[in-house]
Parts: C-alpha cells; sequence; structure tokens
C-alpha cells in the first residue's frame, strides 16, 4: 500500500508571497509531481497547516487545487488553521464530535487522522472527547495494525522553540496508545523538518512542508530553512513501514 503525506502548505492567498515564496505556486508543483508520478497512491494525506492565517481566499484556493488530484485525498488540520471556516469551505470534511478527524480502514491495517487543533493556541492538545474518540477507534481494530496521523508530533525534536509547541497532553495520548499496543507508527508535521526515530518504542516520522522550512538549529531560537520542499512517499504492508523523502521540483 502506498500512501503519499504533505504537511503545512501555509496558503495565503492567491498571488501573496510567504517568507519569499509563493506557497501556491510550491502545492501546484507538488500536486502535479505526485499525480504525474504517485497516481496509484491509495491516499494523500495532508497533515494540517493548510493555511497560514485561515483565510477564506486560502481555503477556496485549496479547495480547487486538491481537486486536481488523482489519487484520493484526506485534509487535516494546524495550529494555523481555522476549524469552522475550513467546516464551511469543506463540508464534505464530515467531522467527528465537532472535530476534523476520521478513520481510513485498508487492507493493512486502519489509518487514524486526528485533530490535534486548539483554537488559540499553538501547541497541540487533544483532551478528554478526543482522546476517548482515539481509545473507542483503536479498540475497534484490536486485533489490526493501526497507523496515526497528526500535526502536532507527541516528542521532543530537541529544538526547545517547537518543542514547547508540540503536542500538549502527550503523556494521556500515549496512554491510550499502550492500552492498545496496536500502532505501528506516528506520522506527524508542524515542524517542517525530515526526522525518523522513535517515541516510546513507537517508530515516528515528520517531513519537511511544501514552502518554507525549520534550519537545523537547537539554539533557543527558530531560524528560517533553507531546505527545499518535500512530501513523503509511505509503503505499508505486512512486514512494516518504509518512509521515503522526496524533493519534488519546482516550477522554472
Amino acid at each position: 500500500m502506498k500512501i503519499i503525506q504533505i504537511s503545512d502548505l501555509h496558503l495565503v492567498p492567491p498571488g501573496g508571497l510567504l517568507f519569499g515564496t509563493d506557497p501556491l505556486s510550491r502545492l501546484e508543483a507538488c500536486l502535479a509531481d505526485i499525480n504525474s508520478n504517485h497516481a496509484d497512491a491509495e491516499l494523500v494525506v495532508i497533515s494540517g497547516d493548510l493555511a497560514n492565517d485561515g483565510e477564506r481566499a486560502a481555503y477556496a484556493a485549496l479547495r480547487d487545487r486538491v481537486a486536481r488530484f488523482v489519487p484520493p485525498c484526506r485534509l487535516m488540520l494546524g495550529n494555523h488553521d481555522d476549524r469552522a471556516l475550513f467546516l464551511e469551505m469543506f463540508p464534505e470534511a464530515n467531522p467527528e464530535g465537532g472535530f476534523v478527524q476520521s478513520v481510513v480502514d485498508t487492507k493493512q491495517g486502519r489509518l487514524i487522522l486526528l485533530d490535534t487543533l486548539e483554537s488559540g493556541l499553538v501547541e497541540g492538545k487533544l483532551g478528554e472527547a478526543r482522546l476517548r474518540w482515539l481509545d473507542e477507534r483503536l479498540h475497534e481494530v484490536a486485533d489490526r495494525p493501526a497507523f496515526i496521523f497528526m500535526h502536532h508530533p507527541p516528542f521532543d525534536i530537541h529544538m526547545p522553540e517547537l518543542d514547547r509547541v508540540r503536542l500538549a497532553d502527550a503523556d494521556a495520548f500515549h496512554d491510550v496508545l499502550a492500552r492498545h499496543g496496536n500502532v505501528r507508527h506516528i506520522f506527524a508535521g508542524h515542524v517542517h523538518r525530515l526526522i525518523a526515530g522513535s517515541w516510546r518504542g513507537i517508530p515516528v516520522s515528520t517531513l519537511r512542508g511544501t514552502n518554507h522550512q525549520t534550519a537545523l538549529d537547537f539554539s533557543e531560537h527558530w531560524r528560517l530553512g533553507l531546505e527545499p520542499p518535500a512530501y513523503a512517499v509511505i509503503f505499508i504492508d505486512a512486514d512494516g513501514v518504509v518512509v521515503h523523502f522526496h524533493d519534488f521540483p519546482l516550477a522554472a
């Protein structure tokens, strides 16, 4: 099974720039590369920060571009997004309990897409209702593998500025996962870096955004990175999970 993960589009209204580059143009280049090379993907997951400031015009542009994807696509929310406006613009998102989260059952297991947005905060939060929902969804597939997509990582990446704004209730989140023991991988966004490792025994990965990145700086200060944008090509089979990170070409 092939899954494509994209994250952190940070779209602004068409024609606008962010950090000197055009987020919409970069998304279009990403979309074109995926359609050309991965039309056979079972799913494309865009794991949050769809818009930079939750603007209506940015979501409208996203709606138009997502319709051009050849594989089916699921959208998730990050701390830069506006949940109410997103649901107005994407009514087909069909929120679970008011949150933009869902499951996708595949022959290789269950994909669980979590909503970690806590309005007004940069850090992520699940809270009692979302943790209960996750507990129920994992219980339903107790005998099958599960794979979690979320915007905010629950683990430190050893960059202080970003570790302060990761998932705030990571311990409670882990308690739910440990209760079931069937989560095989956590795919996150938010940090704008290619990272792979494990968290409390669970394999994890994050990826770059499509517009701008975080520099490799372990000091107390965040710096803009100059690395190219990327998406992830994820293969899941009975033997495990393999994640390829691909720097897609930009339009000339």
